[in-house]
């Protein structure tokens, strides 16, 4: 008996026990502790490597992985700046003082040979001489000299100032102030005015066409280029670099294209967006070949064909002299000249073509170059000119 009470009392020892633990186990508040999920095995070989170039530290052991790399930025596409040119109007009173160091030793010879005491037949020559020197021509010269020696006469002794004034009256007197310069620029109603530029190679046709473009547009004018002269591989880009600066289009065409087609479709775009002024430049040509002169009338013929040339404009070089008589006088033959650009008269260049190509043609210079830069393409004013020679 008390063998069963023995046992008795250890179950119930052993219930009270296991009540306690229970009851302690779930007793409100006490979390379970967090159970660790077994670590997955790494074999040697499987083992990440750290990426090639990649820098490790000093202690730890640890790879440091360089930073992503950086998108190469997109390239930025830059529209050429658009320039604003000045007007046209007082360019050549502003750039006198370039033709005056150019031209100004022809008027102080002439000035200084005729102040002289007395001014028999050898200085006369000299004088004559003078002038042909300058191209002024043969024709012209005689025609000054014939009437400086009769005002010589009638003045008999002569003062500094009015030596002067009579070798200004007679300058003048030759370039000829009453020629009509007017530049035909401006449109016909809906119609764009049309200007042909021609010349032969060299004489800084594009170029001028360039700066003519620059100029209207700084007179507040709309221009159209036509790029015609598809025989020269880099006549088109040269023009085009013009108009991008300034804002205007250019129509150009394939190289070695058709030239007449090119001066088509600029009249025609001229038209369509009603433009004030079309300009075209054309191939330079040796006034020597038949082949090329007949299609430079050609190009004339088929712009007229969609509207009127206003003006033709034959570029000449200035430092050519008498040579570009014979230039401007084919070019006459073939297509109705109703203007001279003289380009480079700031440099070499003898004044006095100026007079010679004016009276062989009958056409008056309208245009001059006087410098390299891109507003150096003036108005020709006859006043100034002269008074440039004078060296006032």
């Amino acid at each position: 008996m008390d063998g069963y009470l023995g046992v008795i009392v250890i179950v119930a020892v052993v219930a009270l026990l296991a009540a306690g633990g229970l009851f302690l186990l779930f007793r409100p508040g006490r979390k379970a502790p967090p159970v660790e999920p077994p670590q997955a095995q790494v074999l040697p070989e499987e083992k990440e490597k750290p990426p090639a170039g990649a820098g490790e530290e000093a202690e730890g052991g640890t790879t440091t992985l360089p930073p992503p790399a950086a998108k190469p930025a997109e390239p930025m596409v830059v529209e050429p700046e658009v320039e604003v040119p000045p007007p046209s109007a007082g360019r050549m009173v502003r750039l006198r003082s370039r033709l005056a160091r150019s031209q100004s030793a022809f008027g102080r010879g002439l000035l200084e040979l005729l102040s002289r005491d007395r001014l028999d037949d050898e200085v006369w020559d000299e004088i004559e001489e003078s002038l042909i020197t300058a191209d002024v021509g043969v024709a012209p010269t005689q025609a000054m000299v014939e009437e400086l020696r009769t005002k010589v006469k009638v003045l008999g002794s002569r003062t500094q100032e009015e030596v002067r004034g009579l070798l200004r009256e007679q300058l003048l007197a030759q370039v000829n102030p009453d020629l009509d310069r007017t530049l035909h620029v401006q449109k016909h109603g809906e119609r764009p005015a049309v200007l042909l530029v021609v010349g032969v190679n060299g004489t800084g046709k594009t170029t001028t066409t360039g700066k003519l473009a620059r100029s209207l547009i700084g007179d507040g004018k709309k221009v159209v280029l036509g790029a015609a002269d598809t025989f020269r591989a880099a006549a088109a880009d040269q023009l085009q670099t013009w108009g991008d600066r300034v804002g205007a289009d250019t129509v150009r065409g394939p190289e070695g294209g058709d030239p007449a087609s090119v001066a088509f479709d600029a009249v025609a775009k001229g038209m369509a967006e009603k433009v004030d002024t079309v300009i075209v430049d054309t191939a330079g040509r040796l006034h020597t070949k038949t082949g090329l002169m007949d299609e430079l009338g050609k190009v004339k013929r088929v712009i007229e064909k969609k509207a009127t040339v206003d003006e033709v404009l034959l570029v000449l070089d200035a430092t050519t002299g008498q040579n570009g008589m014979r230039q401007a006088q084919v070019f006459a033959e073939v297509v109705n000249i109703t203007g001279i650009a003289l380009t480079k008269l700031d440099g070499t260049a003898k004044g006095g073509i100026v007079i010679s190509v004016q009276r062989e043609l009958g056409v008056p210079v309208k245009l001059v170059g006087l410098g390299e830069g891109p507003d150096d393409l003036a108005p020709f004013d006859p006043e100034v000119f002269v008074d440039a020679i004078l060296g006032e």
